[in-house]
Formats: structure tokens, sequence, C-alpha cells
């Protein structure tokens, strides 16, 4: 586990929006890829969207596209996730976590649960229920 500091989670009204940032520590952006986790009880944990850098594209699961962005600051090594038109469905405990590029030049490690992945933050909740 790295040192990432997640937040932003929290209890919102269906349609509503949420953004979630996480601020990691112990590598940079240059030579990880970044990006959001999600696990609901219940359920697998499954890749939501990484952030895109030199020939890495970005990626989104289907349940979020449209919906959801992914964005960074490379100066505060930050990540942020910012969720829109949230559904009850995107309720879950939301995971940063990092890749080495390299592996993600060849692979997409957010499609699955994560298992590869080199550094994982401490979740953060979110529920969307009226």
């Amino acid at each position: 586990r790295c040192s990432c500091r997640a937040s932003g989670g929290g209890l919102v009204q269906p349609g509503g929006s949420l953004k979630l940032s996480c601020t990691a520590s112990g590598f940079t952006f240059d030579e990880y890829v970044v990006g959001w986790f999600r696990q609901a009880p219940g359920k697998e944990r499954e890749g939501v969207s990484r952030m895109g850098t030199g020939d890495v594209s970005t990626y989104y699961a289907d349940s979020v596209k449209g919906r959801f962005v992914i964005s960074t600051d490379s100066a505060k090594n930050t990540v942020y996730l910012e969720m829109n038109s949230l559904k009850p469905d995107d309720t879950a405990t939301y995971y940063c976590a990092a890749s080495w590029i390299v592996k993600e030049r060849y692979t997409n490690g957010w499609r699955g649960k994560g298992l590869g992945l080199d550094y994982w933050g401490k979740g953060t909740q979110v529920t969307v229920s009226s």
C-alpha cells in the first residue's frame, strides 16, 4: 500500500456529483499510471478509470462513461475523479491505485480486479441514496 490519501467521498442523492481526490507519495506520475477502482458490498472489485499518459490511453469502465471524468495534477501528485449523474449502483468504496507505466503499455490493469497493480491507497466511501 502506498502513502496515498483519498478524500471526497460521502453521501449524495441520485443525480448528484462528487469529486474524489488522491494524493500519492512514494512514486511519480512519470513512471506510474494512476486511476481508480471501486468495490461494492458483495461484489468484486472493478476498475473504474485510469489516466492516460504518453502512449497509454485513458480508460473508463462502460458503466461510468460519459458521467465520470479523471484528471491529474502532476505537480501535486494528485489524481481526481469527478463523478456526475450518480446512481445508486455507484455506491462503493473507491480506491486509488497505480501501475508501472511499462506494464500498462501492453495491458490494461484496470480491466479486471487489479491484481497486478503496484500501489493501492486507502478507500473512501461513496454512497448514493435518496
